[in-house]
């Protein structure tokens, strides 16, 4: 009925996702609106301008033939690991972190661009590799050179959650790849030995004080623990309904740091309640679970592994966030997608999504090829 009713190239965008995600996005308008006192500057404008870009970016991506994406795969990563190369040289300086680009106009974040970039590298690598040495040396010794680049080149800048998250995108790749079990157990047992070394040899002092806090934020609650514990107050003052849009005095009052970025979740939670809250997870569920519908459906081993890789990222900056901001985790700077106020975020997200939509449109292409 909708073909009937609807031009067909409208028709035949991917509504399923393009409506949550525009709902998301509106909402989380909202509330940086109120997390700005009642203004659309600076951040709300922004933000809706910037998912309009991207959008449009994300479709026009989810028309790009399969061949193409696979021939780019490795001269993408490499040009992202020249750009983190980039950053460690000329790279610009701010908050103590040395992460940003300057190109002409355009400040650019490439760390971010590489957790696409490594899922896009590893689905390439394990389409290419014969079936029969998934078992072998061949299958884990590049996959983790590849990944161990850009973890290292990001940890130098510093910054640990995104290095974590280039970590979470490629494993997740190799598990989809059908690598042995014991690797996987072998590795957790070793980076369980290797926390501790990490802790005090690798991690800069600030870190280190964001794990302790972690774990017992009411230590220093006007110190290191400060974030966290107005973020708990925040939303649990919300209660089931919230406070009303606008009325929001952890946000209002400045006793929550960054209600507009990394705590945007607590912002939302004390004026829309638990209700919101739902709603927030509802959105983020049905835009998963589209995710890996469409990875489960994919014809070839490279379309499923980059829309399960590109879906595994999105999930990756929904838990650490939600889980950073409820104290269930250590607070590393993981921005919520298409709610906290930034254009690194919403980029990186809206290429995952765009990618998935092109590898949905393999999938419906195939498909139709199939019944002719």
């Amino acid at each position: 009925m909708r073909s009937s009713l609807l031009p067909g190239p409208i028709a035949a965008q991917p509504w399923r996702v393009i409506i949550p995600l525009t709902l998301l996005t509106f909402f989380g308008a909202t509330v940086l609106y109120s997390a700005a006192g009642g203004s659309f500057e600076p951040f709300a404008s922004s933000q809706l301008l910037r998912y309009g870009i991207f959008l449009l970016l994300a479709l026009v991506m989810s028309y790009m033939p399969q061949e193409l994406v696979r021939w780019a795969a490795f001269p993408v990563y490499g040009v992202v690991v020249l750009l983190l190369i980039g950053v460690e040289t000329i790279g610009a300086i701010g908050g103590g972190s040395q992460r940003w680009l300057n190109i002409g106009p355009l400040v650019l974040q490439p760390s971010e661009l590489m957790k696409p970039a490594i899922v896009l590298a590893l689905a390439q690598f394990y389409h290419s590799l014969p079936p029969g040495l998934t078992g072998s040396w061949r299958a884990l010794i590049p996959a983790g050179v590849l990944i161990a680049v850009p973890m290292g080149l990001v940890l130098m800048q510093p910054d640990l959650g995104t290095s974590l998250a280039i970590a979470f995108g490629g494993a997740v790749v190799m598990f989809l790849a059908g690598l042995p079990m014991k690797w996987f157990v072998g590795g957790g047992i070793a980076g369980l030995i290797a926390v501790p070394l990490a802790f005090f040899f690798g991690l800069e002092e600030y870190q280190q004080r964001r794990v302790t806090t972690f774990l017992d934020p009411e230590s220093d609650p006007l110190g290191a623990g400060y974030h966290i514990t107005q973020s708990k107050i925040a939303i649990g003052s919300g209660g089931l309904f919230g406070k009303g849009f606008g009325n929001g005095s952890q946000s209002h009052l400045n006793y929550l740091p960054e209600p507009h970025t990394d705590f945007v979740f607590a912002t939302m939670a004390e004026e829309w309640g638990l209700l919101g809250g739902l709603a927030v997870l509802l959105i983020f569920g049905l835009v998963l679970r589209w995710g890996l519908t469409v990875a489960r459906r994919a014809p070839d081993r490279f379309s499923g592994l980059l829309a399960g890789g590109m879906t595994a990222t999105i999930f990756f900056y929904v838990a650490i966030n939600l889980m950073m901001v409820m104290g269930l985790a250590p607070v590393v700077g993981i921005p919520l997608p298409w709610m906290s106020h930034g254009g690194s975020s919403m980029m990186t997200n809206m290429i995952c999504i765009g990618t998935i939509m092109m590898v949905d449109r393999w999938n419906k292409s195939r498909r139709s090829s199939s019944l002719q």
